[in-house]
């Protein structure tokens, strides 16, 4: 059984590429494929299996500016080479899922969305950041050609999982197809609670906000609703709006840029709450929080009402406006939180759940035998406790 990993692309060890690592856990054997690679920008155990670049990759500046090249993204996956595989397991939230498919191969595309900039939510990818005016109407000219390659190239697809219901109710309205739905894996092994005694429980004297910053993150709201006020504030990570958001901020709000994993643990399980203000597909980072006993303050659509659940392990704000991130802020503060129960709500979405759910949906759809557990990674298999 020859198994091919198609993903968008390689550029840096997101949400995405995270569960491409799991999915390579399941299939040590796979051959990786995408549009665009970063070298050094994601996890050595991809790293190795990468087989096959799209053209792109040889046009100026590809790693960096790829999103340019949008137009020419349905001609880069239709162009990778697929033949002689009999599993495509497409990790698409762009085209991914739009690669030929060999006539004898079954193709099972996880969808982390549709693109959202041509289906939902363009507004939320334009409104800050230079550049606004000619990217809506560069993005204007080219979507209906893209809509249409993104509907037909869902005829491609064999099987369709999502990583929320949120996605999966997407799919049925983009696609008209049915999905199921596979939450993404947290690491709940590795993002654990601070030892009993050490303050985690309680929370620290500071909030905290991690995220890419880009326009759709909307950190922007964060900054606005700490900056001046008598509650600390710290981001964690980098992008476009990096230097913007920067300018625009005053303490106590402070920027961490990039931290280390166990960093990133550190500041979680200390921090008073996590706070999670744009409107995303599912979202891991509010999980990884959790996972640390901590609970989340987020915007109340999309797949954050999956994973934090309302007065239990974190308070949900509408509208999107940094008004009403404070008042949830408020509410939260009068609130009492148990971090055992906040911690136990996580654990639904841990790794080893994702890989079992996994391996139960290939069992019963797929032809043949499927001997996971004789291949698969067993470092995958850590309790999470």
């Amino acid at each position: 059984m020859k198994v091919a990993l198609v993903h968008d692309w390689l550029t840096g060890m997101r949400g995405g590429e995270k569960v491409l690592a799991e999915l390579l856990r399941l299939f040590p054997g796979a051959d990786v494929f995408t549009l665009v690679w970063k070298p050094g920008s994601v996890a050595p155990q991809i790293e190795t299996r990468v087989k096959q670049v799209s053209f792109l990759q040889k046009l100026p500046r590809a790693s960096a500016v790829y999103r340019y090249y949008l137009p020419l993204f349905p001609t880069a996956v239709r162009s990778l080479d697929l033949h002689g595989y009999d599993l495509i397991l497409s990790s698409s939230h762009a085209v991914a899922k739009g690669i030929r498919v060999p006539p004898s191969a079954v193709h099972v595309s996880y969808i982390h969305t549709p693109m959202r900039y041509l289906w939902d939510s363009s507004e939320d990818y334009f409104q800050f950041g230079s550049g606004r005016w000619w990217k809506r109407v560069a993005l204007a000219a080219v979507a209906p050609y893209l809509r249409r390659f993104d509907r037909r190239s869902a005829a491609g697809v064999h099987f369709f999982l999502a990583n929320s219901e949120n996605v999966r109710e997407r799919i049925r309205r983009i696609y008209g197809a049915e999905a199921r739905v596979i939450y993404p894996p947290g690491d709940t092994a590795f993002f654990t609670p601070a030892a009993i005694g050490s303050g985690g429980n309680a929370g620290g004297g500071y909030y905290l906000g991690v995220s890419s910053l880009e326009p759709y993150k909307r950190i922007d709201l964060a900054v606005d609703a700490f900056s001046g006020g008598r509650r600390k504030l710290l981001v964690v990570g980098r992008g476009t709006l990096d230097r913007k958001l920067r300018k625009r901020a005053r303490p106590p709000v402070e920027f961490l840029g990039e931290v280390s994993d166990q960093a990133l643990r550190d500041l979680y399980r200390y921090c008073r709450a996590l706070i999670f203000p744009g409107r995303e597909d599912f979202g891991l980072v509010p999980v990884e929080a959790q996972a640390c006993g901590r609970p989340v303050v987020c915007f109340g659509e999309g797949g954050a009402t999956e994973t934090v659940i309302e007065g239990r392990t974190g308070v949900h704000f509408r509208p999107q406006t940094a008004e009403a991130l404070m008042a949830a802020v408020e509410r939260l503060e009068a609130g009492e939180w148990d971090s055992a129960a906040i911690r136990a709500h996580s654990l639904q979405f841990s790794r080893q759940l994702f890989h079992d759910r996994m391996k139960a949906f290939l069992r019963a759809e797929l032809p043949g035998p499927w001997d996971f557990d004789e291949h698969c990674d067993r470092d995958a298999h850590s309790p999470d406790l």
